[in-house]
């Protein structure tokens, strides 16, 4: 299958490296930059033929059948369109999916009238440090999930944080319902460049069934990512990027005993996991891509750029709480993430 890339950046040569290892055929490759072209044609011994400055000269003389979208978040779009209007029969697109709700929904809407398949590079699915917890929730020693809790360093609500809620849906297998946010009141300068903007701060989602999602990335935290489940009768807590996992949970005897005894003897386990890593799950995304099988598709995309729009209408409303079945979303709506 012939694949074509938009965006040779960090994760854009991340993605040449996934297409490369699945034995692809990178028929061209675009980038506005003279030196990261030249960097993708060294790193990965492409003919300057391969290599463009323009998109629409790439997909008109390589006609990929396979688009990846790694350029930042206010191009997704038009890209993303573009390539379905050109007859690609797949596409991944980065995240965050795009810049306002009704960029998400022309994306989807090009992609269903083409027939082209439109993965957002969501990854939560395929990776260790969610399948795990996600299997040790729903065993019945721990008594049910009560909440996900996320501690990190200053990663970006859009760019990092988009990554959470779809973590949440899948650990959880339910929606979101209500949002409330509230920023941190100062506004760090974005390492993409000062047009963009990516807001640090703490996140409260509600799902439809109830379970609780906390993430606080605000800027005066500089470390770490680090998640925490908790239901009525254990505790797992994950340190994401040294790999280390440790569970608590109360011992069988004590199981019906009320959560006010929260002092109960229990068993202890603790394991290693593969640390954070994006080159192994992203080649997982677009082998499932190829398949066509079990990809976080445009509707996930969309779930994660819908609770971020909620957020940021919270913050501005003092941390209300949005009710997103009920509430409707500013669809036009701009937002500057990167």
């Amino acid at each position: 299958m012939k694949a074509g890339l938009i965006g040779l950046g960090r994760m854009g040569l991340r993605h040449l490296s996934v297409l490369r290892d699945l034995g692809l055929d990178i028929a061209g490759a675009v980038d506005l930059q003279e030196s990261a072209r030249e960097k993708a044609r060294t790193d990965f011994s492409l003919p300057p033929t391969a290599l463009f400055a323009d998109a629409n000269a790439m997909i008109e003389r390589a006609k990929p059948e396979l688009m990846v979208i790694a350029t930042t978040a206010p191009s997704h779009a038009d890209l993303v369109c573009l390539a379905a209007a050109a007859g690609a029969l797949a596409i991944l697109c980065e995240k965050p999916m795009a810049v306002s709700l009704a960029q998400c929904d022309r994306m989807i809407e090009a992609c269903k009238a083409s027939g082209t398949r439109l993965a957002i590079n969501h990854q939560m699915r395929f990776m260790e440090q969610y399948t795990g917890p996600k299997a040790i929730v729903r065993d019945v020693p721990f008594g049910g999930l009560a909440s996900i809790n996320v501690v990190a360093g200053n990663f970006g609500l859009a760019n990092n944080g988009s990554h959470y809620f779809e973590m949440m849906r899948f650990v959880t297998d339910e929606m979101p319902a209500t949002v409330a946010a509230w920023f941190s009141s100062e506004k760090v300068p974005n390492p993409r460049g000062p047009q963009f903007e990516d807001r640090g701060g703490v996140v409260r989602v509600t799902t439809t069934g109830g379970k609780r999602f906390y993430m606080d990335a605000s800027t005066d935290q500089g470390h770490g990512m680090h998640v925490t489940y908790v239901g009525r009768n254990g505790r797992l807590d994950v340190d994401e990027l040294a790999g280390k996992a440790r569970l608590v949970v109360r011992k069988s005897e004590h199981a019906g005993e009320p959560t006010t005894r929260y002092g109960m003897p229990y068993d202890e386990r603790e394991w290693t996991i593969a640390p954070a890593d994006s080159v192994a799950p992203t080649r997982a995304v677009v082998s499932a891509l190829l398949a066509d099988k079990n990809y976080p598709d445009g509707a996930v995309g969309r779930m994660a750029v819908e609770v971020l729009v909620a957020a940021h209408l919270s913050h501005e409303q003092g941390g209300a709480t949005i009710d997103l079945t009920a509430a409707k979303l500013p669809r036009d709506r701009v937002f500057a993430w990167a």
